[in-house]
């Protein structure tokens, strides 16, 4: 175990697009949507015996601190950390550099992701290992690409290059990283093994993220240095909530990744889904045999191809439908066609906007 490596999770997203049961006080990360543990918790536990929990932070949105340390219980309560205001991912991937330099100016840290399934978990270890391995070594911006299953619009991709080294995981040169495509591309890009999906995983050091950040966002880099300080002293908060708030909300590919020369795609080979709606679930659950997914109390008369969640002691009965998302959650009832999956987040904010059953967001 590397006593430098270290990770950062970042788990501030809202999961709109699941309500009614992802909602702003108990967002995806934190459901025990697939499987018996929270997503959160499950990737915490993918990092045994990789990086001990006293070198994992988790990064998460303020109101949420106090919930995702029940969820993460393994780790000291000092080391999940709440933004004080959302920002995109930049910001707080700065954040999470700022704890880790606080304890380690020589630490080299993985961003990972909060609400991601993973398999294969002993090759995604190893490809973290070897990416930790390279970046102490080199000033490299790794990512983690992987291997497309289809054409899909609503991922970005990274377009590899050269072979740099290989070792049980393959690195590659980056060419370029491409904002999601319409699907004409994206099925070329399907069919061309140079084309990976955008996790949003990296892995970099300390140093080499705050050389970058100098040259391409000052900003950022000038929020390390005022920030790291502060850790674990009682001028932590009030630094952090006055700094913070002055940073423009960019995603950090954007920010830095499509702006360096020196990124360098792993290889992931392990299996990974990103499970960023309803109509995903059908990946995680087994369905009967008309190809119906069902959570919860849930019965079917002539029914095919629908994703149920049903729960707690509440019955869904359903009789003659097809392809619908339905979803009983705490006062809400959602249905919806499967194909139109991803307007659950307008949905979400035409109920904001209405004033109305603001309890149920």
């Amino acid at each position: 175990m590397d006593e430098h490596a270290y990770a950062v999770i970042m788990a501030g997203g809202r999961g709109e697009r699941f309500w009614p049961l992802s909602t702003a006080k108990r967002p995806k990360q934190l459901l025990s949507l697939i499987g018996e543990r929270e997503l959160l918790g499950q990737a915490v536990d993918r990092l045994e015996g990789l990086v001990p929990p006293e070198r994992i932070f988790i990064v998460t949105n303020a109101d949420l601190v106090d919930a995702t340390r029940k969820v993460a219980h393994q780790l000291p309560a000092e080391n999940i950390v709440g933004e004080p205001c959302g920002r995109n991912t930049a910001p707080a991937v700065a954040l999470g550099a700022a704890l880790v330099k606080a304890r380690d100016p020589d630490g080299v840290f993985a961003i990972l992701t909060a609400d991601h399934i993973m398999d294969d978990l002993d090759v995604y270890r190893q490809t973290l290992r070897e990416a930790f391995e390279l970046a102490s070594r080199e000033d490299v911006f790794i990512t983690i690409g992987i291997t497309t299953k289809g054409p899909n619009t609503g991922f970005g991709y990274i377009e590899r290059g050269a072979l740099k080294e290989q070792g049980e995981v393959a690195f590659y040169h980056s060419k370029r990283f491409v904002e999601k495509p319409s699907l004409e591309l994206a099925e070329q890009y399907h069919l061309d093994e140079n084309f990976y999906w955008n996790a949003g995983m990296f892995i970099w050091s300390v140093k080499a993220l705050q050389t970058g950040l100098v040259t391409h966002q000052p900003s950022l880099a000038t929020l390390i240095d005022l920030i790291a300080p502060t850790v674990g002293t009682e001028q932590f908060c009030e630094v952090l909530g006055r700094e913070y708030q002055k940073m423009e909300k960019l995603p950090i590919d954007v920010a830095l990744m499509e702006k360096v020369n020196n990124v360098v795609v792993a290889d992931g080979t392990f299996i990974w889904h990103d499970v960023g709606s309803w109509d995903a679930l059908p990946d995680h659950v087994a369905q009967d045999a008309d190809d119906n997914s069902c959570l919860g109390d849930v019965q079917l008369i002539d029914c095919e191809g629908n994703i149920v969640f049903s729960k707690g002691e509440h019955l869904t009965a359903m009789i003659g439908v097809q392809d619908l998302i339905v979803v009983q959650s705490e006062g809400v009832t959602l249905v919806c066609p499967r194909d139109r999956a991803q307007d659950i987040k307008k949905m979400v904010t035409q109920v904001k906007e209405s004033g109305v059953h603001e309890d149920l967001l």
